[in-house]
């Protein structure tokens, strides 16, 4: 009787858990700036200043414990980045409070190869290019979290 009645309590803590789960699917992504920090031209490296506006349209605030994301520049892939606040704890991350929106920003280390010469020349010249993010970022309340996949061009 008292295991049927704690997995009763389990259930019932699932189910209010995921009452959360449409307002965090509902938070929205968009790559808002690329922009060269550093460049190290005798080892070919380049660091990028990759910035995400992340907005609330919802009613729940939440916060965005992670992001990762593929970046392309004219449509030829520059690699793999990440945005990650999953060793801060909950209360010490930025808050997405209802119809709010928060820019945050990540490095991407961008390496030079001959399959993005052109691509790379590109950026750490200031030239124009058309950046896209296709990845996944990991939206949390205080009950629960949702994985939500994107892809948003600048």
């Amino acid at each position: 009787m008292a295991i049927a009645g704690l997995l009763a309590m389990l259930g019932g803590i699932i189910w209010y858990a995921s009452l959360d789960n449409p307002q965090l699917g509902m938070a929205e992504i968009q790559l808002t700036t690329v922009k060269v920090v550093n460049t190290n031209t005798i080892d070919n490296r380049a660091s990028l200043e990759v910035s995400f506006l992340i907005k609330n349209p919802g009613e729940k605030t939440f916060t965005v414990s992670n992001i990762d994301y593929e970046l392309s520049a004219n449509g030829k892939s520059l690699g793999r980045g990440a945005y990650s606040t999953e060793d801060i704890a909950l209360p010490g991350r930025a808050l997405f409070i209802p119809n709010g929106q928060i820019e945050l920003p990540t490095t991407f280390y961008l390496t030079f190869s001959d399959n993005i010469a052109d691509e790379y020349n590109s950026i750490i010249n200031g030239q124009e290019l058309k950046f896209n993010a296709k990845g996944k970022m990991t939206v949390e309340s205080a009950f629960s979290l949702v994985e939500k996949e994107f892809e948003t061009s600048q």
